[in-house]
């Protein structure tokens, strides 16, 4: 088993890159083996779930669990975290407390486990009354059923409105990042430059700098994504500068591609976690090597302008 990288995580300590299974539902128990024993071989042993992956309730969790039959044992030396508050059915979000309790028990039964080690609320509810989420997080705590708790796509005012009740720590904030999709990085280098759009706070401002002040871990999802959705920038003639940096940083250090739009990430001292959507084997194995990369200062930087973003 190679060895990974590891960053603070609450108390403890967690792969810088960590394994995300939304895309699973159609794979065959043989290939959700595959995907689950390179990761391991990869050193993560952190896989990401959330209870809407798969196209209805608790699909992807199900997939996982019935392909790999963890024994306790096994249960027992990997992280599961999961997610809930979005509706899909109903085009909403829920962060009552009847519906983060309902959730997680089916979380729990489609994982076949007794216990989700982190619980993340995916994505802000405008509705949300902080002692209702204290309510339920206490009662899941204190039966054991969540060990830690975080959030996903929030900003630093969301959390600390949940923090007036909550009491456990929020550890975890899941938001997008990658070298082409990096408003929470590239808002800061051009802070108050009143004619750039780059500069436009739209997030409530210093997500970044907040979770590194609060203890919180930044998980960077579709850490390859050029934008929302829409396609990977690795190969794509749209970021022909940017490939070539990445290209000739790959050569460098004897990587893959993927190594080095991981490695960006895990360089920041903010000591990211990257969330890796990908199923295939190897690339996860290509990916996971670029925590091992350390990128220099003018190497960053490089590839952070080939991007196209602005340094003043």
């Amino acid at each position: 088993m190679e060895h990974m990288k590891n960053v603070a995580f609450g108390q403890s300590t967690a792969p810088a890159v960590i394994s995300g299974m939304m895309r699973i539902p159609d794979k065959t128990d043989a290939e959700v083996r595959e995907l689950y024993d390179t990761a391991r071989a990869a050193g993560i042993d952190f896989f990401d779930h959330a209870d809407i992956y798969g196209g209805a309730m608790h699909v992807c969790e199900d997939r996982f669990a019935s392909a790999l039959g963890l024994s306790a044992a096994e249960r027992g030396e990997i992280t599961l975290q999961t997610k809930c508050g979005i509706v899909p059915t109903e085009q909403m979000f829920d962060f009552s407390y009847e519906h983060i309790m309902t959730q997680v028990e089916g979380s729990l039964k489609a994982l076949r486990t007794d216990y989700i080690d982190v619980l993340l609320l995916h994505r802000p509810d405008s509705l949300v009354e902080p002692d209702e989420v204290a309510r339920a997080f206490d009662e899941l705590d204190a039966a054991g059923k969540v060990r830690a708790f975080g959030v996903s796509n929030h900003t630093p005012r969301q959390i600390d409105l949940l923090r007036t009740a909550v009491t456990q720590p929020l550890i975890a904030n899941q938001l997008q990042l990658s070298i082409t999709h990096s408003p929470i990085i590239a808002q800061g280098v051009t802070m108050n430059m009143a004619g750039e759009d780059q500069g436009i706070v739209r997030d409530g401002g210093g997500i970044l700098e907040y979770c590194r002040i609060n203890g919180i871990t930044i998980q960077a999802w579709s850490p390859f994504q050029a934008g929302f959705f829409d396609g990977v920038f690795l190969g794509n003639p749209k970021h022909a500068e940017l490939n070539a940096v990445i290209d000739r940083l790959a050569a460098k250090y004897d990587v893959a591609p993927i190594a080095i739009a991981t490695a960006w990430i895990t360089r920041h001292p903010a000591q990211m976690q990257v969330v890796l959507g990908t199923t295939t084997p190897q690339r996860v194995a290509d990916a996971a090597a670029g925590a091992d990369v350390v990128l220099t200062r003018p190497e960053w930087y490089e590839l952070f302008r080939t991007a196209g973003h602005l340094l003043p």
